[in-house]
């Protein structure tokens, strides 16, 4: 199999604007030279950056939530995640929008992945996270953010992503790569 070395594929920037600048996102138009030497626009999302938690009760189930998502005009079952904020790190953003977002605090935290869900238009990059040793805190969620939490065995989450019942990208990927990790202690 031939892989092509990266350098004959990157894309130089020649210039850049700002389309828009919103609170969470902002819409960048650059023009770039291609690798032939030509040049064509890239239009792209900046985002700051995310992170989501497998969360695991004492009973080995996971947190889940149910939360409507404006753009497609339905509720989705999610990894409780959130932004990462200026100045905090992926850690500190997971411990704060765990127990923001489900009323639990985590006493440790462990690396699953990091995944980047829109390549083709955002730099968002979001980092996965499991979360051991739940004690509860204080649910908080933001003014403009409302969520129903529930827990489902790791297994039973599994089955919903099988069934399409749960389709958000992040989920998806955090529980799959759980039960791998999962699956390859046990084995």
């Amino acid at each position: 199999m031939y892989i092509r070395k990266m350098d004959t594929l990157k894309e130089t920037q020649i210039s850049s604007e700002a389309v828009f600048d919103g609170a969470l996102l902002h819409v960048r138009k650059d023009r770039v030279k291609l690798p032939n030497g030509k040049s064509t626009v890239r239009e792209y999302i900046e985002h700051p950056g995310a992170v989501a938690l497998v969360a695991y009760l004492d009973n080995g189930d996971v947190l889940l939530l149910n939360q409507f998502r404006y753009p497609l005009k339905k509720v989705f079952i999610e990894l409780p995640a959130g932004k990462i904020d200026p100045g905090e790190t992926p850690e500190e953003t997971g411990l704060r929008e765990l127990e923001e977002e489900t009323g639990y605090k985590a006493s440790e935290l462990r690396f699953l992945t990091s995944i980047h869900p829109c390549i083709g238009y955002s730099d968002e990059v979001i980092h996965i996270y499991e979360a051991f040793s739940l004690r509860e805190g204080y649910k908080q969620t933001d003014d403009n953010e409302f969520t129903e939490t529930f827990s489902l065995s790791l297994d039973d989450a599994i089955q919903k992503v099988r069934a399409g019942e749960i389709t958000d990208v992040k989920t998806m990927i955090g529980l799959m790569s759980a039960k791998m990790r999962k699956d390859d202690h046990e084995s």
